[in-house]
């Protein structure tokens, strides 16, 4: 691990105390947990496209190149998906 590594993990923290004040606490069976997570891993899949390639997305080829903000906001979000499917599991004591 490099000196970041704590930064992120305090990022993905923090956008899991986001998560769960606007949702509460979440105890979702794990077919959804991969159906959330997917759509995260999704809007991240869509932020790096348009970020690389613009010119295949008429509203992205409009207000130009992006740099990858975006992506890497929405990675974080995908990070604490993960971890809140995690809590998820075990407070419903399926830790393997």
């Amino acid at each position: 691990m490099g000196e970041a590594t704590g930064g992120v993990l305090a990022e993905v923290l923090g956008e899991r105390q986001h998560q769960d004040a606007k949702w509460g606490q979440q105890n979702h069976a794990p077919e959804v947990w991969l159906m959330v997570l997917a759509e995260e891993v999704g809007e991240a899949n869509q932020a790096v496209f348009e970020a690389l390639f613009p010119r295949f997305d008429k509203r992205a080829a409009e207000r130009g190149p992006r740099d990858l903000a975006e992506y890497r906001q929405e990675l974080v979000q995908v990070a604490a998906v993960a971890v809140a499917a995690i809590e998820s599991l075990d407070r419903q004591g399926s830790r393997g």
